[in-house]
């Protein structure tokens, strides 16, 4: 029986494969019985031991098994299950490595986490697979914000700072500076010039993961990964000879930022200095700086003026008594994040930043500009004596009158003696200036002849400039840089100049401070914002409660219809049985529950979160004759903040439920529509949602500043080095935060209106429209500004383009731009998918 072997063989194989073929279907019978009882850990187990054993029902299973997956990874995180979470994913992945979905999802999780380089790895991937899939795209715009900020754009896009920079470098390169570290490398640029002028030895070092790993390709793309060292590492790590094998000549870097120190250059040279750097130059001696160590940028003047200007005045000052018939007056002192760093002992930035060449309405010299300190980055004692400086006054003379809102800083980097870079606003440079607000005067007035005052240290890694004052010119007093003001001879001439110096308001503990963003602040003073829901909000109160005239209800104790007296006596449990409920679940600081609860018999209910906002919000409720019960707080209702939309009481609905639909930053909130979908369940008979829709309106332009604000334009810019293709992986489509009344552009159609969102009727909406748009100017399509009109009703609606609107606006840029002649007409397909808008242009 020669065959006899064969035929066992055989059976047992069959033997085998029918167990096989037994225990997959017990097991997704046993998966399935688990998922009805919402047992996902079990049932993913199943899934698992299912693939495993049958890899030719990937696709039959593969929905069941993401839905099985996503559950369990719910369950996971709720339970702070980190490690059980992130190994189903990679067994996931292991099953279907090219499963966007799964990709996107893992990448979701880690972002949550705080794992945003590794998330974007994820997102990144998951766009790769497909390029369609909405939410991987939008997650990955979202964190490639996060891991290349958008300076890197603009900055490689400037010819001349590049060619500046490249200069200065072969100078030191061919005078004898052999072996180059450049610090917080970025796209590896600066390691590449060093390499090209001739340096021997060239090491880079970048602390993001993203960044290095993009300055490893660049470097690779460029032949040059062999002549090139590069380091994952904060140069305060690198140690010789374990990253470097010695002492370097030459140190470069551009960690700085618009106010110089921000970005922690000093603390990474006083470093270099002491362990990376060879011995600096002698000075006053006439030696080879070849044989020495060196620093490019050598040395810095920073410089400063005071100006007036309104834009940043309405972002950093409440600059109204009375709004919507709310009264702010003396109730609450607010204050911008910058003023309450002044004064903290945490590491705070103490500025902010502007582009003073394009903010909107402009600005004035109101002093002239003036020299606020140098710094020379190749002397080690200077830097180390920076930090433990005693903070210097300095005294601007006024030049032309008005109102004092800020001091501005710039600087000019000496690279070496030849080659310098300015960041002034009259230059046309990539950079933004330095804003120091003036907050907490008496009175914001100069006139010529004044002096503006203030203080100078360099603190935690910052430039602060603080206790910014004035000091009228009829003390007559000269304050120049002096370190002591008591070094004042005459204690009559001090005590009147003290008395003349318009110093920060008193602050006795009586008025509370509240510290607001800045964009908090320019809502607060939105006076338009505030009247046009205060006539919408008395629209729907009075049609729901007809039989109140609210106009004659203002609690304020003008109204002639209600006696306040008698309404503040009412207890908390003895509430009007007519009263109409009103829920503001807008994001940040809002007084919009104070001017409904103005309105009437109404329980207002306010989402804010900061104890300091809820305690500002009671003393100006206090403040305007509130009875106790009016103003309640929402989260302090709930056991869970994200079950924020629900009934105020089991036998009650709202009549108005106010939702952030616009971010200040342009864009649409996420998750919008679906908070709308239950609000809707949420209104009484005749309630509505504010707004009831928005109208989404745009136009095209040619604008060459918004293509190198998002993408590098070839390698010209970057002087015949080929980073575009890398860093551009990174480019985001839709540039936030614009101002179009001083962008530059040229509008080459007329606005249209590209889509309606509503969110009291939905089956209005649709996720994708053509429309049709006419040219009217010839041109160059680069991108597609947007803006909104947020209606509240029909009678009641808010552009965010108005010159007052606290809101910015936004803008899509094309890939290509598209030649355009007067009379064509251009198709927009426009795509909205949850907070996502894009366009797609074509003939």
């Amino acid at each position: 029986m020669p065959n006899s072997n064969a035929k066992l063989h055989s059976n047992h194989r069959g033997g085998r494969e029918a167990s096989r073929r037994e225990l997959v279907s017990r097991s997704l019978q046993s998966a399935q019985h688990c998922l009805e009882n919402q047992d996902f850990g079990t049932a993913y187990a199943h899934y698992l031991l299912v693939l495993n054993l049958a890899p030719e029902l990937k696709t039959t299973v593969k929905e069941t098994f993401q839905f099985t997956l996503f559950k369990w990874a719910e369950e996971l995180d709720s339970l702070a299950r980190v490690q059980d979470l992130l190994n189903c994913y990679e067994q996931a992945l292991e099953l279907y490595p090219n499963d966007e979905v799964i990709c996107n999802s893992m990448g979701e999780h880690l972002f949550r986490m705080g794992f945003r380089d590794e998330a974007a790895g994820y997102f990144h991937k998951a766009v790769k697979l497909n390029p369609d899939f909405a939410d991987a795209k939008e997650n990955f715009y979202r964190v490639a914000n996060w891991l290349v900020e958008r300076w890197h754009f603009i900055m490689l896009n400037d010819a001349k700072r590049n060619l500046t920079y490249l200069r200065a470098i072969e100078n030191a390169v061919h005078s004898g500076s052999k072996s180059v570290l450049d610090i917080g490398t970025g796209t590896g640029i600066l390691s590449m010039f060093a390499k090209n002028a001739g340096a021997s030895s060239v090491y880079a070092c970048e602390l993001s993961k993203t960044m290095y790993e993009l300055a490893r390709d660049v470097v690779a793309a460029n032949n040059m990964e062999r002549e090139i060292k590069l380091l994952h590492l904060k140069s305060l790590d690198i140690e010789i000879p374990k990253d470097i094998p010695e002492r370097v000549f030459l140190v470069v870097t551009e960690t700085v930022d618009a106010g110089l120190f921000g970005e922690g250059i000093v603390e990474s040279l006083i470093h270099a200095w002491e362990h990376l750097l060879l011995q600096p130059k002698p000075k006053n001696q006439d030696i080879s700086a070849g044989d020495y160590g060196r620093v490019i940028p050598a040395s810095a003047t920073i410089f400063g003026m005071a100006v007036e200007c309104k834009e940043i005045r309405r972002h950093h000052r409440v600059g109204i008594r009375e709004v919507a018939g709310v009264c702010l007056s003396d109730s609450v002192q607010f204050f911008s994040p910058t003023y309450a760093a002044a004064g903290s002992e945490e590491t705070v930035e103490p500025y902010t930043t502007e582009k003073l060449s394009r903010v909107p309405g402009g600005y004035r010299a109101l002093t002239e500009p003036c020299q606020v300190m140098t710094v020379d980055f190749n002397d080690l004692q200077e830097l180390k004596s920076l930090a433990s400086r005693k903070p210097w006054k300095l005294s601007l003379p006024v030049t032309e009158g008005g109102i004092l809102d800020a001091v501005v800083v710039w600087f000019v980097l000496q690279l070496d003696d030849e080659h310098s870079l300015s960041t002034s606003p009259s230059e046309e440079t990539c950079w933004e200036q330095a804003v120091y607000p003036v907050q907490g005067l008496l009175d914001y007035s100069v006139k010529t002849g004044d002096t503006v005052m203030m203080e100078v240290c360099c603190q935690d890694c910052y430039l602060k400039i603080q206790r910014i004052s004035s000091l009228p010119s009829e003390c007559g007093m000269d304050f120049s840089d002096r370190d002591d003001m008591l070094s004042l001879g005459n204690e009559a001439e001090l005590c009147n100049a003290l008395a003349g110096l318009q110093t920060s308001t008193k602050q006795d503990g009586s008025t509370p401070v509240c510290v607001l963003e800045s964009t908090e602040i320019a809502l607060l003073n939105d006076v338009a914002y505030h009247e046009c829901f205060k006539a919408a909000m008395s629209k729907v109160l009075l049609s729901l409660n007809p039989s109140k005239d609210l106009h004659s209800m203002d609690v304020d104790g003008h109204g002639s219809g209600i006696n306040l007296q008698e309404h503040q006596n009412k207890s908390s449990v003895d509430v009007d049985p007519d009263a109409l409920y009103v829920l503001d679940v807008s994001e940040g600081f809002s007084i919009l529950p104070i001017i409904a609860g103005k309105l009437g018999p109404v329980r207002a209910y306010s989402s804010v979160e900061k104890e300091q906002h809820q305690a500002a919000l009671h003393v100006i409720a206090e403040a305007n004759h509130f009875p106790k019960e009016t103003l309640e707080f929402w989260l302090s209702h709930l056991e869970e903040e994200s079950e924020l939309l629900q009934r105020p009481k089991s036998d009650k609905l709202w009549s108005i439920i106010i939702l952030d639909v616009i971010e200040t930053s342009g864009l649409i909130q996420q998750e919008v529509m679906e908070k709308a979908a239950i609000s809707r369940c949420l209104l009484h008979s005749g309630g509505k949602i504010f707004p009831q829709y928005v109208l989404v309106y745009g136009m095209l332009v040619e604008s060459e500043s918004l293509l190198l604000e998002s993408a590098v334009q070839g390698t010209e810019p970057t002087l015949g080095f080929n980073i575009a293709p890398f860093i551009n992986q990174f480019k985001v489509p839709v540039r936030v935060y614009l101002d179009l009344s001083t962008l530059p552009c040229v509008p080459l159609s007329k606005p249209a209106e590209l889509l309606r969102l509503d969110l009291m009727n939905p089956l209005l909406n649709s996720p994708s429209r053509e429309v049709k748009i006419k040219i009217c100017k010839s041109g160059r399509v680069t991108a597609i500004p947007f803006w909104y009109h947020i209606h509240l009703d029909e009678d009641h609606s808010l552009n965010t383009s108005d010159e007052s609107s606290h809101w910015k606006q936004a803008a899509v840029v094309l890939d290509e731009p598209i030649p355009v002649q007067v009379g064509d007409e251009l198709v927009l397909d426009v795509q909205h998918h949850k907070s996502n808008i894009s366009f797609t242009v074509k003939r």
